[in-house]
């Protein structure tokens, strides 16, 4: 049993499926009650939250903001009910989300080697781009993140633990792997292997590009892949080169299957931070991460 308004429970579910008739067969109710529910809360709010448009639903303005904070309504409520259970427990349930980059580095060892170590702990990850985190984080949905920038949210503490460089990443069998580093002209001969634009890594390699006045435009992108660990695996097979974190390629790196090169005036340096709300009350796990972590990276 739900305690959030049956209102807004309504209003969450039909903007999650786009339909009155489907909100309603999930919710047990009939289309009728659906629409007098959204009714209803459109006279308490005092504003129409949805845009009548023929064959779609569309939120308003107003809607946008009404979601927003229903979601985090919703999400307190299932933190609570998380919180009281595993109270019961001495169960601490955290809920962590990373980037993609701290996936492929050591920071899931460094979390694996804490829920393993004490039964009392419970992990769920979460990998998603850094913009999607800080909404989930925002909205209570989950309580720490591990990314590669400092928070500018006042509502947000944050640890820095680590500093990483981004890097031209070839494989040994690439013969710019014997040099020490690489220039941009080198750089621009070579096939590359990107990140998506929506990534800090991509986005990283973007800026520190226009800085000096170039543009990604002028390197010969072939592949465009969000996964690190795919590119990685097309770079070990000289497919082309990439930018990415150091760190998160220290296992190949160390197997020498990959070649990490400084790319001449291009520095890429950026910090791994954890974040969490102010209102997280649980900051001995914050320092049990960071110092699993640095011992992992010291190996």
């Amino acid at each position: 049993m739900s305690l959030l308004d049956d209102k807004l429970e309504t209003f969450i579910t039909v903007c999650e499926v786009k339909n009155f008739t489907k909100a309603g067969e999930i919710l047990g109710l009939t289309q009728p009650a659906v629409s007098q529910h959204v009714k209803r809360l459109e006279e308490e709010l005092g504003t129409q939250i949805f845009l009548r448009k023929k064959g779609e639903i569309v939120l308003s303005q107003e809607g946008e903001i009404a979601l927003l904070y229903a979601k985090r309504m919703r999400a307190l409520q299932d933190k609570m009910r998380d919180k009281i259970k595993n109270a019961k427990a001495n169960i601490r349930k955290i809920r962590i989300g990373i980037t993609h980059t701290q996936e492929s580095g050591y920071m899931i060892e460094a979390l694996s080697k804490i829920a393993l170590g004490d039964d009392n702990i419970n992990i769920t990850f979460i990998t998603d781009t850094i913009k999607n985190l800080y909404v989930m984080l925002e909205n209570f949905e989950l309580d720490i993140l591990i990314i590669e920038e400092k928070p500018t949210n006042p509502d947000f503490n944050f640890m820095v633990i680590d500093t990483d460089m981004l890097m031209c990443m070839a494989s040994s069998q690439n013969p710019i792997a014997q040099k020490p580093a690489i220039t941009l002209n080198e750089l621009k001969k070579q096939h590359l292997i990107l990140r998506l634009p929506t990534s800090a890594t991509r986005e990283k390699f973007a800026n520190s590009l226009e800085a000096i006045g170039e543009s990604i435009d002028n390197f010969d992108v072939i592949i465009e892949v969000d996964s690190i660990s795919t590119i990685k695996n097309l770079v070990k097979k000289d497919v082309g080169v990439s930018i990415l974190s150091k760190g998160a390629c220290m296992k190949e790196l160390r197997k020498k299957s990959l070649v990490a090169l400084p790319i001449e005036n291009l520095s890429m340096t950026r910090e791994t931070t954890i974040v969490y709300h102010k209102t997280f009350n649980h900051v001995e796990i914050i320092e049990r991460i960071a110092a699993a972590y640095q011992e992992i990276a010291k190996q």
